[in-house]
């Protein structure tokens, strides 16, 4: 079975980029723009293992995402990637259920040793 991530993201361009390089791994990618969306897509698609969240995204930012998904779901992995990189906002995120953050623009060797590491493909 093809291991499922879930990619949300407001840009397009941002989640086509992520998702072609996880496609090119042998992932399965199914995109959202928001978290309102996310929740929506994982409720249809409960085999996803790994979750790559923006913050700043219109309805539902990835920070109320994670709030919301943490009633939902455990043991869900989630990577924040963003723009931002303050402190205390990556500080705020992992206490809501983070366990990564890469910032844009992001080196897709990075963004793969993240997913190989927390949604290894085959399994």
């Amino acid at each position: 079975m093809t291991t499922s991530i879930l990619v949300i993201d407001d840009s397009m361009l941002v989640r086509k980029q992520v998702g072609n390089a996880l496609k090119a791994q042998g992932y399965a990618i199914v995109e959202a723009v928001d978290g309102v969306d996310a929740l929506d897509k994982l409720d249809s698609n409960p085999d996803t293992r790994l979750v790559v969240c923006d913050v700043n995204m219109p309805r539902m930012n990835g920070l109320e995402f994670l709030e919301q998904l943490a009633t939902r779901r455990t043991g869900l992995p989630v990577v924040m990637l963003t723009t931002e990189g303050q402190p205390e906002l990556i500080q705020r995120a992992k206490a809501l259920g983070a366990v990564g953050w890469l910032v844009k623009p992001f080196k897709p060797e990075f963004l793969l040793a993240t997913a190989k590491k927390l949604a290894p493909t085959g399994t």
